[in-house]
């Protein structure tokens, strides 16, 4: 969450940002709202520690008394109730004022442009579009090729399901496989984390309470803590670490989990959300970095740049986007999208978006730093990125890699983990 005393010194800059992603109106009442409790809370500390003040003078005047043999009357008044009425007062307003300042999204970067996904930014574009005649789309090719069963993907999970088959789950796990190979090289720690998480966890992230039903809750005994399936593994590894603080020699601490992700959210009904572009569970292999303040911005160019080159290995035409403010999540800072050609639709899909979210969720979380020379602990600076959706990267493939006999190739750095160079239409369906 923000910070209390950023909106107590600079409520203005506050507003401002936060202004670029929600109605300006919306921001100034939540901001009033919290400015209010925030008051209401320090008086009331205020209050607190002056009856615990008389309570302490009442206590020794009484001693006093006591010991000189002087005759003490009794007090009228109920210290310990009066300090009990205000000490619930202070739990009340805490508890609203905790409630609204989760509720505040993160303040975007300064080069975060204002408005929704009409103002994202195309930054750069990687080669060239291929050339194909009579392109077919990624759901066609599935079927015709035997790589995915949707049907028995409905039947199995219903709307928003599916199998990968044969090749294609060759294909799909060719993918997995080289995304943890790659990282591992590069000095990611590899975590394989449990997909049911507590409630505590999404909190952390910044995803409850405002998206708390965009997730698949667990049903629960009273006495037990909430439970959900995790949307993405950024919400693992994050709460992995929650309340824990590190030496700052060991940042930046690097680490990457795959996982399937689990979203209640709906399936789009357009062409280019059809097959594996958007469904309730898919594959993908996340990578995350905790760092310092000062490394934040260069980290998240860094992790962009690594995110970039693994499409690019790939042999994909894709491009960079930096997502406007009311189109980035509202825990992150700054979001740079790496979407990929689909030569069907003539758009462009996002596969990896690459978020850096300042301590943001390490104010959640509870993460902070050891900083030398200092008794003070600071908050560490998180940052995540998609590397990569497999779900989109595998129809990408069948788009982009597409033949006009009917065949699709694999990507080089592919084949030696598929099997093939080729995949071919099966002479007998299973």
């Amino acid at each position: 969450m923000l910070d209390i005393e950023l909106i107590r010194k600079d409520r203005a800059s506050v507003e401002a940002a936060l202004s670029k992603r929600l109605d300006p109106s919306e921001v100034s009442r939540s901001l009033s709202a919290i400015a209010e409790l925030d008051k209401q809370r320090r008086e009331l500390i205020g209050d607190i520690d002056a009856e615990r003040a008389r309570r302490k003078e009442e206590a020794r005047a009484f001693g006093a008394a006591k010991a000189a043999g002087q005759a003490v009357e009794p007090t009228t008044r109920d210290a310990k109730a009066a300090l009990q009425e205000l000490e619930e007062r202070l739990a009340a307003v805490q508890e609203q004022l905790t409630t609204a300042m989760s509720e505040l999204p993160n303040l975007p970067a300064e080069d975060v442009v204002a408005g929704g996904k009409e103002a994202n930014v195309v930054v750069k574009v990687f080669g060239e579009a291929p050339k194909i005649d009579n392109v077919r789309d990624h759901v066609t090719l599935a079927n015709e090729l035997g790589l995915v069963d949707f049907e028995r993907g409905v039947k199995l999970g219903g709307s928003g399901f599916w199998i990968y088959t044969g090749w294609g789950a060759r294909l799909e796990w060719a993918l997995v496989n080289w995304f943890i190979d790659r990282h591992f090289s590069a000095g990611y720690q590899f975590m394989l984390p449990p997909h049911l998480l507590l409630d505590s966890a999404g909190y952390a992230a910044g995803q409850f309470p405002k998206f708390y039903d965009d997730v698949f809750h667990i049903s629960t005994d009273d006495d037990e803590r909430g439970r959900f399936l995790l949307p993405t593994s950024e919400t693992a590894i994050l709460g992995a670490y929650q309340n824990e603080i590190f030496d700052t020699a060991d940042l930046p601490h690097k680490a990457y989990a795959y996982t399937p992700c689990y979203r209640s959210e709906k399936a789009g009904s357009h062409s280019d959300e059809r097959g594996t572009v958007r469904g309730h569970q898919f594959n993908k292999v996340e990578i995350f970095q905790f760092t310092t303040p000062e490394d934040g911005e260069k980290t998240l160019e860094e992790m962009v740049d690594y995110a970039e080159d693994l499409v690019s290995s790939l042999g994909l035409h894709f491009r960079r986007s930096l997502l406007a403010a009311g189109d980035s999540s509202a825990s992150m800072r700054k979001t740079i999208d790496i979407e990929v050609w689909m030569p069907s639709t003539g758009k462009y899909k996002e596969v990896s978006s690459v978020s850096w979210a300042g301590d943001y969720q390490a104010r959640r979380a509870g993460i902070r730093y050891r900083v030398p020379g200092s008794k003070n602990n600071r908050f560490v600076h998180t940052l995540n990125g998609s590397a990569l959706a497999t779900s989109r990267i595998f129809p990408a493939i069948l788009e982009q890699f597409q033949q006009p006999d009917g065949s699709v190739l694999v990507p080089e750095v592919l084949r030696d983990k598929v099997g093939t160079d080729r995949i071919v239409k099966p002479t007998k369906r299973r």
